[in-house]
């Protein structure tokens, strides 16, 4: 089984470090150039996870994470919210818009790929 997740960042320096942290997973990677952007390709694709953005033009990762909780096949899927703010102020509002978990950035590789496969096992069980 080829697990699929969705990389949604604005800033291309960090869509690659996002990349790069991502790469020994192994995981079958779409990304986004912003929130409207992944969101449109959330609804003509289907993945298993999703990485956002916090700030980003057009459509910023709260609203993404809102339309993607209202979509059906991502009510419960894994959506990991990423930000350079104070986790402090900006996790508590991720989590009631619906994310999975919050990732300071830049990310620290390991943590975030724990956490990812964590959430992959018991999204597949």
């Amino acid at each position: 089984m080829s697990v699929s997740i969705l990389v949604v960042e604005d800033k291309d320096r960090t869509r690659e470090h996002v990349l790069d942290v991502l790469a020994p997973l192994n995981f079958h990677i779409v990304t986004a150039k912003d929130g409207l952007d992944g969101l449109s390709k959330a609804k003509t694709e289907s993945f298993d996870m999703i990485l956002t953005d916090h700030k980003m033009p057009v459509m910023d990762g709260l609203s993404l994470l809102k339309n993607l909780r209202e979509l059906e096949s991502y009510r419960d899927a894994p959506i990991f919210f990423m930000t350079t703010q104070d986790l402090t102020e900006v996790e508590p509002k991720a989590l009631k818009a619906g994310a999975t978990a919050c990732f300071s950035k830049p990310l620290q590789a390991e943590p975030v790929r724990e956490q990812i496969k964590t959430h992959i096992q018991r999204s597949v069980a």
